[in-house]
């Protein structure tokens, strides 16, 4: 890892709502004016608080890139909590930064958020091993993973950590680890490996395919864990025997299943239970 690299560009959503917002502008009435002016600033602000960056890592050979939030209120001048996000299979760092209301939760709170891309859509952080996964010729297309994916994926979520706390004043005591789906099993491996790191992990459907015993390794770390009863993706069985071998161990742990809850709304509809258990579990306490 060397350079790092910031790109101030932005995309996606975000860009679409602006413009439909300046069209949308032309066509009312003068007195109707206000509020989509108030919308389009807010639109506007929040885009520029979303920064595409890429660094430099040098294990990988290439230029990696990470999105990043900073809220208004970051000053410098005292600690700020973070929490890393981990998007899922076939997914990318920035539209996991783009999970409906994650940046207003982030904004209304305090919080940076960052979200590295894991090498690449299906990395799955480590927690498949250090190689390549079954999921490598469904996704490699005409460049092939690399040998050791499993290990680039892992690394990269650390240097773009590193990156930020080097950048910014980091609360160590308040540094949170949250993913969906593929991400959700990256947060429980990356979270019990690298235990020191987090003072709360937030597992969304998590795709995890190791035992529930290993959480013995951290029997004190606060989790909030998310799933939905009618998942089709990942079975609710498998994260009620995580939610079981939580409560069995004393650990910090709340979990929120969601009767009738699919793959993806849970996510984002949780968002703000996550941050409400974050904000009573600082420096794990």
């Amino acid at each position: 890892m060397t350079t790092q690299r910031a790109k101030f560009f932005y995309s996606g959503p975000i860009h679409l709502a602006i413009a439909f917002l300046c069209v949308l502008l032309l066509a009312v009435p003068a007195a109707g004016q206000g509020a989509v002016r108030e919308a389009l600033r807010a639109k506007t602000a929040e885009a520029k608080q979303i920064q595409e960056r890429s660094y430099r890592f040098d294990d990988a050979g290439k230029d990696m890139p990470y999105s990043l939030f900073v809220p208004s209120s970051y000053d410098g001048a005292k600690p700020c909590p973070l929490i890393v996000a981990l998007h899922g299979l076939g997914s990318s760092a920035d539209q996991m930064i783009r999970y409906r209301g994650l940046t207003d939760l982030a904004e209304e709170y305090g919080y940076i958020i960052v979200a590295p891309e894991g090498y690449n859509s299906h990395g799955w952080y480590g927690s498949l091993g250090p190689g390549k996964n079954r999921f490598s010729e469904r996704f490699e297309g005409k460049v092939p993973d690399p040998e050791n994916l499993g290990e680039l994926s892992e690394k990269d979520v650390l240097n773009v950590l590193d990156i930020v706390k080097t950048e910014f004043k980091i609360d160590a005591h308040r540094t949170y680890l949250m993913g969906h789906s593929m991400g959700g099993g990256g947060t429980l491996y990356l979270g019990m490996k690298h235990k020191e790191l987090w003072a709360g992990l937030a597992p969304i459907a998590p795709a995890i395919y190791s035992s529930p015993d290993q959480l013995s390794s951290i029997p004190a770390m606060p989790v909030i864990l998310v799933q939905g009863d009618a998942d089709r993706l990942v079975r609710v069985e498998v994260t009620r025997r995580w939610a079981d071998k939580m409560k069995e161990l004393g650990m910090p742990c709340e979990y929120i299943e969601v009767a009738g809850g699919n793959h993806v709304d849970v996510a984002m509809d949780n968002l703000p239970a996550i941050f409400a258990f974050f904000e009573k579990h600082r420096g794990g306490k």
